[in-house]
């Protein structure tokens, strides 16, 4: 059965704020809600960055059903595995069946900054989510863990509340051996959408077994997200990153984006995702009337959705 879900914009807006729209997205019918863990937004004027783990114990109190979880948080950097372990074994406890880890190799944007540290090459970052994600199962599984890795040591450790059935882990990923390594190990896959099909059919998949002006505009809020991973990889000030993000035309800035004022659209343009097998859908809306999507979208689009695939 196909899961649909609502993207919490934590770098658009409050912790409050979001909070609300998301206890609207449960009472409209969506299935879950995800947000992203950053310590600084896409931009510096008017952006939001609120810490993800407290503001999902706030959402897990205030809804009863929707699952919710990060995407994606870095258990690499600013977090200790070992903290996330007991992190997330909290509210896996306080929240049996409903939380889900997601993880990925992070961003300078988010970790350089909170510890001045130089930002490794995506060796030595895709190593460090490999023994993360060992270590973090590890405390879920045993108690007195003693660990001694490359990155990361623990000695007699134990996280004393954890749930009775595992909170998953899935793995973002933007390329083959990230993507190979989430189908080997992960509980779950994540990527985004608004890429050339080919990465996803080609390189991901095979791996892991109001109107169009006011549309179009709203994206430009998300820009940054049109930038190649090039662009933005080593890019850790967000002043910096706004200025490359506002030298995109709305055009450019588009591309990412599901840009229709047409539901049936809506769905054709969602059915390819579908078609190459993914099975639970966050959507992620750019303008600043969240209120106005969520409702729209359960009242137009996710009824469609849901007869046309299940």
């Amino acid at each position: 059965m196909i899961k649909l879900g609502y993207k919490a914009s934590a770098e658009q807006f409050g912790p409050r704020e979001l909070l609300k729209f998301s206890v609207l997205a449960e009472e409209l019918g969506f299935d879950s809600v995800f947000v992203s863990d950053h310590f600084q937004p896409w931009k510096h004027i008017d952006g939001h960055a609120p810490q993800s783990l407290a503001w999902l114990g706030a959402l897990g109190a205030q809804t009863s059903r929707v699952l919710i979880g990060t995407s994606v948080l870095t258990p690499t950097f600013r977090y200790h595995p070992s903290l996330v372990a007991q992190a997330f074994g909290t509210l896996g406890a306080i929240f049996p069946g409903r939380v889900i880890l997601g993880v990925g190799t992070g961003e300078s944007l988010n970790e350089v900054p909170a510890m001045g540290i130089a930002w490794p090459e995506f060796k030595e970052r895709f190593a460090r989510l490999r023994e993360a994600n060992d270590l973090i199962r590890r405390l879920w599984r045993e108690e007195r863990v003693t660990f001694e890795g490359t990155y990361y040591r623990t000695v007699n450790a134990t996280v004393y509340d954890r749930p009775d059935v595992e909170v998953p882990i899935y793995v973002a990923a933007a390329g083959a051996l990230v993507a190979k390594y989430a189908g080997r190990t992960g509980d779950g896959f994540i990527t985004t959408s608004g890429k050339a099909p080919t990465l996803y059919s080609e390189t991901l998949l095979p791996n892991v077994t109001a109107d169009m002006q006011r549309a179009m505009e709203d994206t430009r809020e998300w820009a940054a997200l049109a930038l190649t991973p090039e662009q933005k990889m080593h890019v850790e000030d967000p002043i910096e990153m706004q200025r490359l993000a506002e030298s995109l035309s709305a055009e450019q800035a588009a591309t990412r984006w599901i840009v229709s004022t047409d539901p049936e659209q809506q769905v054709e343009r969602i059915k390819p995702y579908v078609d190459l097998g993914f099975r639970h859908l966050v959507f992620h809306a750019p303008g600043c009337d969240q209120e106005r999507f969520l409702r729209l979208y359960a009242k137009d689009v996710l009824p469609r959705l849901r007869a046309k695939f299940g």
